[in-house]
């Protein structure tokens, strides 16, 4: 007999059947002109990444990837419990030196984050953030194959990609997909742009703000990157009638304890700024001190937590040594289950994947085949070296380098990528079915949770290494489901 999650996700395997079945029977004609419209939407849209200076159109996959309302479900409560693992870690590297030997910051970093945390932040701490993960939604395993990544507790991408990518099949795709099956019924999921500002203006209410003044805080000027905090400015001013500014950190003022921009009173922000770069900022001569001001005034998301966003955190999570001291049984349960085994890569002994205690070099020398090798606190998919894809030489020069990089680099277990074939168009104007690795990024809230889904024919899957975005619909599986068992009727 099937367990039931076996059974759900067997019936997901059902339904992206059908909603396969339905795309790949299209006249080809229809699917080119429609491939067509998807990207040319995009530009229209503004689904673009800047680089060195002019806009690159962001691809986005023409079919969606389904899931049914019970895997959504289960995934808000998993990627709640760690989000809210990690909204603790600044108490804990504040109280535990071991701790901070995981999560070491710079000085000046400690300084802030010594500074800015307070009896509100303990309260009251906001943190919106996208937790990296590999999940396979049509296997009948899929909640073990959900594992995560890594944590990115700031300045998150997708906030307006993501929601405009899933209205664009909405408006194109899905009625597509209705008329070729009038049982189907498939929708968006949760909008990333809503459940970030319902945390703000919570968040407002909370510390006593009225929460209609937000600011949007980025390096606006550097001429490279998602170009995605303008936009959203522009969705909450027209939608809500907020009042929202777009600013560099240069553009605040600080008068009487209260933060402006340009003039204007600002209530409360919304940051894709970590305060290294707010520090070097401050060394080439900006008043950086609105910064401070919001965070230590906890009107800024993510709050001064983001600060310990580092790859390392799984560490924190996933080593009993810290996992028995400072969670739950429910909490370690999760953790085991769906976060990938990370270290930081020195010269100790540890628990190892294998579950016993090791030496790690020596380990991490054996294991290649199954490992990856990261630094610490870079993004985007730089830097990563997947083991089982480098040679010998190749690996072992790069531990040699990553022993004494000052950076400090970490090891974590190779996680099973999932494949999915989307039609793409070529440069002749012909359609080919082609695979690519998918990676989702969940943002969850009290309120639901947001996926952004990202694709590429490299393992390495990032928007910023010229990645696409694939978008996620939610629906429900076939009135019959057929197993290995007797057959289930709803």
């Amino acid at each position: 007999m099937l367990t039931p999650a076996e059974e759900l996700g067997l019936g997901g395997l059902n339904l992206a059947s059908r909603v396969c079945e339905i795309f790949y029977k299209l006249p080809s004609p229809q699917l080119v002109a429609l491939l067509q419209r998807v990207g040319s939407e995009a530009f229209r849209r503004h689904v673009v990444y800047i680089r060195d200076g002019k806009q690159e159109t962001t691809p986005i996959l023409a079919r969606p990837i389904t899931v049914l309302p019970d895997q959504i479900a289960y995934l808000h409560v998993v990627a709640l419990t760690i989000l809210n693992a990690l909204k603790r870690l600044p108490e804990l590297y504040l109280q535990d030196a071991e701790v901070r030997q995981v999560l070491q910051l710079m000085p000046e970093e400690e300084e802030w984050l010594r500074d800015c945390w307070g009896p509100s932040q303990r309260e009251h701490n906001p943190v919106f953030g996208r937790l990296d993960a590999m999940i396979d939604f049509i296997s009948p395993m899929w909640k073990d194959s959900l594992r995560f990544v890594e944590p990115n507790l700031s300045g998150i991408g997708g906030l307006h990609l993501v929601p405009t990518a899933e209205r664009i099949l909405a408006d194109l795709v899905l009625p597509i997909l209705q008329d070729g099956d009038h049982r189907l019924q498939l929708t968006i999921g949760q909008d990333m742009r809503e459940l970030l500002l319902q945390e703000m203006l919570d968040h407002a209410q909370a510390i006593g703000r009225s929460g209609r003044q937000i600011c949007f805080i980025e390096p606006k000027y550097v001429g490279s990157g998602l170009d995605e905090q303008s936009a959203l400015a522009e969705y909450f001013r027209s939608r809500y009638g907020l009042v929202t500014f777009h600013a560099d950190p240069a553009e605040l003022s600080l008068r009487q304890g209260e933060v402006y921009c340009n003039g204007e009173l600002v209530d409360i922000a919304y940051r894709d700024y970590p305060v290294c770069d707010l520090i070097e900022l401050g060394q080439k001569g900006v008043d950086i001190e609105p910064m401070r001001a919001l965070f230590r005034q906890n009107r800024i998301i993510s709050s001064i937590t983001a600060e310990i966003d580092q790859k390392s955190c799984w560490e924190i999570l996933t080593d009993p040594h810290f996992t028995d001291k400072y969670f739950s049984a429910d909490e370690r349960q999760v953790f085991q289950r769906h976060i990938l085994w990370t270290r930081l890569l020195s010269d100790r002994r540890t628990l190892l994947p294998t579950g016993s205690s090791g030496e790690l070099v020596s380990y991490v020398r054996k294991a290649q085949e199954t490992l990856v090798l990261k630094p610490n606190r870079c993004f985007g998919g730089q830097g990563v070296l997947l083991g089982h894809l480098a040679t010998r030489a190749e690996w072992e020069s790069a531990m040699d380098r990553a022993l004494v990089d000052p950076e400090r680099w970490v090891v974590q277990q190779l996680a099973s990528i999932p494949v999915n074939e989307f039609p793409v168009l070529s440069s002749d104007g012909q359609v080919h079915v082609e695979p690519f690795y998918t990676v989702m990024g969940f943002a969850p809230t009290t309120y639901g949770v947001a996926i952004v889904g990202r694709a590429s024919q490299k393992q390495v899957v990032n928007v910023a290494q010229r990645g696409g975005m694939c978008v996620i619909m939610i629906g429900h599986p076939p009135r019959t489901l057929v197993g290995p068992g007797p057959r289930l009727e709803e």
